[in-house]
């Protein structure tokens, strides 16, 4: 029978109207201005609540909210003012351990999170927000990445017993010098299989015989696309584990990164969030008798004492080369982390290590941290400076008791320090510094005002468009209105089910999936109003307007949606956000416009007599000549 969906079908399109409006009613609920307080080290108590309460009531802030989730304490609070006093009064109430961030806190009803019904991720130009351009120092990755060849060198003549000189000649090129070429050639062929990535070129210099180790163009634009790489990772892992809701980290030409946090508004606690970068070098306890130059000294703090530790200025093994530490318990119920390392840093450690046993190896941690200084400008007027610096703490001071390989431990630490290091490796090892070249604030009032602005332009769009089908489509240009409102409601649906951020140019693209949502309906319309005109009865025109618009409206979409995927492949920021909502927009409004508006009118004229069809000025015509 012709225009008769199974029952099946219709019931599976039910079904997919009634989730698209389950899962689109988060997107209603406006989030509360909140408060997060995380500790790294352990989880949020009821102690800490109860801290958290007596210093906002001191401060007398206006809260109605205080819950502990995943180990975090979220403080509630009315305004976007009560937010800033609450961050101040948990901030001094606190010590530095904690880290209090602002935050947005969801309001959807726990039947619909228990559904994972969530809503939509917003942009900074809907939200308000950060944002910081980040630049790699690749100078500093290629200059780090000699260095630590340069250690390598030096541990592989040691153990070869090759008498020699090893420096660094410039920033791509190590110079070895030999008293023998018979030395040279020795060297050489050891080298070849521990450093595939360098070139290798003998010369004479007066009475030396010297090899330079060259890194090749192609290693060292390598070099710079794995830095770039790992410290986007690194950032992307910090935000995430301080608790930033919906962080954007993306990759900006060939040594930029930008980073975007929305719904912070404190430019200085952001600083603080992505300087809180940690590097471990590990080092030889200098040798009796050094000379000064060759060594630092640090202070080695344990529950014993503290101890004084001479430490080589020689890298024998970067963090970049860390691919895992955890924390833990030994054997002797003490606290340790488990490192693991590459198949390079492996190799770097073993040769080491073998080499010096019995004598100690230390592991500095290196955090880059900013502060605020006051200076006087160009009118003399005093404002604010943010100065970076390295901060470098010896966590490590431990005998090497056998050759190491890709796995071993750290002991002597605290529990707290076990599980600091950990995190602070694991998320934050950079593989070269960064510096922020450019930062801005988006408020939240703004973002409002955009998203207010954006919706009330799909609302418009949607009321015009709708004015327009029933005025000029009556029954069947209602059927087209439900399936554009359901489409809406799906596009809604998917951007929350994949965690897609919905910016200003990404409701642009929703605005325009509403006009093409109906195109399609103005599609099969006209070919049905065609068929009636020819003489088609009612349920052939149907029939025949739906088959014979497919192919268009397909091939129109589809090259529509690769336009699309064009851009979100090499496009970044708006245009991307603007692809998102097209492409997702373009998938459903195929379904509601062919599988759903054909449902509404199989339940209206499907199976019955029909004479006439609501369907514009044609309808007369479609009623003459079915008569005929």
């Amino acid at each position: 029978m012709l225009n008769k969906y199974p029952l099946w079908k219709n019931l599976l399109i039910l079904l997919v109207a009634v989730l698209g409006f389950v899962y689109s009613i988060p997107n209603l609920y406006e989030d509360d201005e909140a408060i997060l307080l995380t500790n790294e080290s352990f989880e949020i108590s009821e102690s800490d609540v109860n801290i958290a309460t007596t210093a906002l009531e001191a401060a007398q802030v206006n809260f109605f909210g205080m819950e502990i989730n995943d180990g975090n304490m979220i403080v509630r609070v009315d305004t976007v003012d009560d937010q800033l006093r609450a961050k101040t009064a948990l901030e001094e109430a606190f010590t530095s351990d904690y880290i209090v961030a602002l935050n947005l806190a969801p309001t959807t009803p726990a039947w619909m999170q228990s559904l994972g019904a969530k809503k939509m991720a917003r942009g900074l130009d809907l939200q308000g927000g950060v944002h910081f351009l980040m630049e790699v120092d690749m100078e500093a990755a290629i200059e780090r990445r000699m260095q630590d060849n340069l250690s390598a060198v030096r541990s592989i003549l040691r153990e070869e017993r090759i008498r020699s000189r090893a420096q660094i000649a410039d920033d791509n090129r190590l110079e070895v010098a030999f008293n023998s070429s018979e030395d040279r050639s020795r060297a050489r062929s050891e080298f070849i299989d521990n450093f595939p990535e360098m070139q290798f070129q003998n010369r004479e210099v007066g009475e030396s015989f010297v090899l330079d180790m060259i890194l090749t163009p192609d290693t060292i634009l390598q070099i710079q696309r794995d830095t770039l790489q790992a410290n986007r990772t690194t950032l992307m892992n910090r935000v995430d584990e301080l608790g930033v809701a919906e962080p954007t980290v993306q990759q900006q030409g060939a040594d930029r990164i930008v980073v975007e946090l929305p719904g912070v508004q404190d430019p200085a606690q952001a600083i603080r969030i992505l300087q809180r970068i940690a590097t471990l070098q590990f080092h030889l306890t200098a040798q009796p008798g050094s000379p000064r130059s060759s060594y630092e000294t640090y202070e080695y703090v344990t529950p014993e004492g503290t101890q004084i530790v001479d430490v080589s200025n020689d890298v024998i093994l970067q963090g970049d080369r860390i691919s895992n530490a955890v924390s833990g318990i030994d054997e002797y119920s003490q606290p340790q982390v488990s490192i693991t390392l590459d198949a390079q840093g492996g190799n770097q450690i073993n040769r080491v290590t073998r080499d010096n046993v019995g004598w100690f190896m230390d592991i500095l941690l290196i955090e880059t941290k900013s502060r605020t200084n006051l200076v006087l400008n160009e009118d003399g007027e005093e404002v604010e400076e943010t100065e970076f610096y390295e901060e470098k703490r010896l966590i490590s001071h431990a005998q090497i008791q056998t050759a190491l390989g890709r796995q071993f431990r750290i002991t002597g630490l605290t529990p707290r320090e076990a599980n600091d290091t950990a995190l602070l490796i694991r998320a934050g090892s950079l593989s070269a510094p960064m510096t922020i070249v450019e930062q801005s604030v988006i408020g939240p009032s703004l973002g409002a005002e955009n998203l207010q602005a954006g919706f009330t332009a799909v609302q418009v769009a949607a009321v015009l468009v709708v004015l327009f089908m029933l005025f000029y489509y009556r029954v069947f240009g209602l059927a087209a209105n439900a399936a554009l409102i359901l489409n809406i409601l799906l596009i809604f649906t998917v951007m929350s089910a994949i965690n897609a951020t919905l910016t200003l140019p990404g409701i642009v693209g929703i605005v325009l999936t509403v006009g093409m949502a109906v195109d399609a309906n103005v599609l099969i319309f006209t070919r049905i109003r065609e068929e009636l005109a020819n003489g088609a009865p009612p349920q052939r025109a149907i029939d025949e307007g739906y088959n014979n618009a497919f192919s268009t409206i397909l091939d129109a979409n589809v090259t529509t949606f690769l336009v699309a995927l064009v851009l979100f492949t090499i496009g970044t920021g708006p245009v991307r956000g603007f692809s998102v909502t097209l492409m997702i927009g373009i998938v459903t409004s195929m379904f509601t416009a062919i599988v759903g508006t054909r449902a509404l009118i199989n339940l209206i004229y499907g199976g019955k007599k029909v004479k006439t069809l609501s369907i514009g000025k044609y309808a007369s015509a479609a009623s003459t000549a079915d008569a005929s």
